[in-house]
């Protein structure tokens, strides 16, 4: 049975539509995404130059001492980039963990591992429930740090593809889940956790010394928060984003795509044998977990109280999740390949692998622009110094509890757009805004949570994302045409949305007195 073509029939052009059409269209015309990345660098060795003979009175939490912009533009700052570009290059995060677990991937592509897995599991899931299924596969994903971008978001495509929806949608339903989604957690703790409540407790130690922040402080609100980033990913999926892609046809290079063509009989066994052995891979590697002293654990010692050490940031586990990833796509990828008959020998092993590799020369262009334009901008300051305006002008206002919080969430989504870590924009703003908060009687905790919202929703919209060079390249193997302002229009809806919902979600909480978390209050001092 061949596989049906989307629905090619005209969606009802009303007015959100249109304004996603103006977004899209606008997007498409600025230049290819590495060329925008080195507009944008070059822009920012102009300003730095420009403002870095002004003198401001905002103080860098992380010196004490007046913001300063650096001149990228002298000699020393050239010579410096000029020395470093490789090693920014090649230590650009996304790039190691973007190739590492797409050699795995390959060899499961090329098999036909992935295919026929995704085929006996549509076989089985009601159509209706692959949207929220795949933005939940999503928001758990966050247990294995960044691995969503590069597992996830792409089967999504091709798990909406094989169905007969629109591969775009996909992207962006598990997009949404992966990062839109990034502060939900799913029952299991996240690493961000405890790394964003130590950057808590260290911001509230300047105004009470020795002040202890649980890393669970906004685990109930973040667990309740999973269901609600599943129900708006879920309604405006389907309801919004597919309906607009009926017009957009998928031009890409598709043939080895699944279809929903029953399993051959080789298909069955290579899927039982791989399936098999991929668990067995599994239990032995729980086995490593289990003991005492476990050398995948962080040393306790040097972990906040509450941490485990297996879920530490520092820890060799989570160190290792693009590893393991690789590990565990490769070995059922390679038993299903000699069971099923479609691998011969070793050499058909590389070529999976190669030929994975020969689809990411684009994003490897891109990376090298963003990963200069990224470093430069870190270099020159600018997203300190209007970090630090915005959130003296917050405070200046004197709002309402509820104002000052709708505030921290909007501060955070803008400072979003500037600067792509999580944990640098926290220790950053959180530097200024914690304290700040205290003494206007807010909690840390609650300032946290704030945080959460506003950087998980823009999350999915800021080009400053180091893997949105990434998934716009996932979009362009769908449709050839698709480029930042495709990605754009797609996640807009779901941005604006959970912006909005997301920050009534958390006042809710707090009228009604909902713990946030372990140890968590909502007032400073804790009543």
């Amino acid at each position: 049975m061949s596989h049906p073509d989307p629905d090619l029939t005209p969606a009802p052009r009303g007015v959100v539509t249109r304004i996603l059409d103006m977004v899209e269209r606008v997007g498409n015309k600025l230049p290819d995404p590495a060329m925008l990345f080195l507009i944008l660098m070059l822009v920012t060795w102009v300003v730095s130059a420009v403002m870095s003979g002004w003198s401001f009175s905002e103080i860098d939490p992380r010196t004490g001492d007046p913001v300063a912009i650096n001149n990228l533009l002298s000699g020393a700052s050239l010579t410096a980039f000029m020395a470093t570009m490789v090693q920014t290059f090649v230590n650009f995060a996304p790039l190691g963990v973007v190739l590492v677990a797409m050699l795995g991937l390959g060899v499961a592509e090329h098999t036909g591992f992935i295919n026929a897995l995704l085929r006996a599991i549509l076989s089985v899931t009601p159509k209706m429930l692959l949207t929220p299924a795949l933005i939940g596969v999503g928001i758990l994903s966050h247990i294995a740090v960044d691995a969503g971008y590069v597992l996830v978001i792409p089967l999504g495509a091709v798990i909406f593809y094989a169905a007969g929806r629109h591969p775009l949608a996909g992207i962006a339903a598990a997009f949404a889940g992966v990062s839109g989604g990034f502060s939900a957690t799913f029952f299991v703790p996240s690493s961000l956790d405890p790394m964003l409540a130590g950057l808590t407790q260290e911001a509230a130690r300047i105004l009470e010394p020795g002040m202890e922040i649980n890393p669970l402080n906004n685990y109930v609100f973040t667990t309740a928060s999973t269901f609600l980033v599943i129900l708006v990913g879920w309604f405006l999926t389907d309801r919004v984003i597919e309906p607009r892609l009926k017009a957009t046809r998928v031009d890409g290079d598709i043939s080895d795509m699944p279809t929903m063509e029953a399993l051959q009989p080789n298909e069955r066994r290579g899927l039982v044998a791989s399936v098999v052995a991929m668990a067995v891979a599994i239990v032995l590697f729980v086995l490593t977990l289990l003991p005492a002293g476990t050398p995948w654990a962080a040393d306790p010692a040097t972990l906040a109280p509450g941490t485990h050490p297996l879920l530490a940031f520092t820890a060799p586990l989570m160190q290792s999740i693009v590893a393991l990833i690789f590990i565990f796509f490769l070995i059922p990828g390679v038993v299903y390949g000699y069971v099923a008959g479609t691998a011969k020998s070793h050499r058909d092993i590389i070529e999976g692998m190669s030929k994975s590799m020969s689809g990411m020369g684009y994003y490897i262009v891109m990376a090298f622009f963003a990963a200069q334009f990224i470093y430069a901008f870190s270099q020159s300051n600018l997203g300190v110094l209007f970090a630090i305006k915005g959130a003296n002008t917050l405070q200046a206002m004197g709002l309402h509890m509820s104002l000052m919080l709708v505030g921290i969430v909007l501060l955070s989504g803008a400072v979003n757009l500037l600067i792509g870590s999580a944990s640098a924009k926290w220790a950053l703003i959180g530097a200024i805004m914690v304290p700040m908060m205290m003494q206007l009687g807010i909690s840390p905790d609650l300032t946290q949570a704030a945080y959460r919202v506003g950087d998980s929703s823009t999350n999915i919209i800021t080009p400053l994302l180091p893997y949105f060079p990434l998934i716009v390249v996932f979009c362009q193997k769908y449709v050839k045409s698709a480029g930042v302002g495709t990605l754009l229009a797609l996640m807009l809806p779901f941005a604006v949305t959970l912006l909005i919902v997301w920050t009534l979600f958390l006042i809710g909480f707090w009228a009604l007195g909902i713990p946030l978390g372990a140890g968590a209050s909502y007032v400073y001092p804790a009543l």
